[in-house]
């Protein structure tokens, strides 16, 4: 995500419920990168344009949450990014 959305966005997943560990609340990890995407005809992207690759200074975020708050976590993620369409990954976590 740009950095200008990282507050905004850990906020709306850590309302939702995401990173709790323990005693502890808005856990997350978060490290600098470049994103790139081509957007092809009929979208809108947040930076560039339809038809263009795009190279992105982007912030990738991890957090943890509960399989129960899973969907409403993603659903909130949604919502708050600027991109039409952010890509997520979600791992399973097993205890050793």
């Amino acid at each position: 995500m740009p950095r200008e959305a990282l507050e905004a966005t850990r906020s709306a997943v850590f309302a939702a419920g995401a990173g709790r560990i323990g005693d502890y609340e808005r856990c997350s990890w978060y490290a600098a990168g470049t994103g790139t995407y081509l957007g092809g005809e009929g979208t809108s992207p947040a930076f560039g344009e339809p038809g263009r690759e795009q190279r992105v200074a982007e912030l990738r975020v991890e957090t943890v949450v509960s399989d129960e708050l899973l969907a409403g976590v993603v659903a909130a993620l949604k919502d708050a990014h600027p991109y039409e369409e952010p890509a997520y990954d979600v791992y399973a976590l097993v205890e050793p």
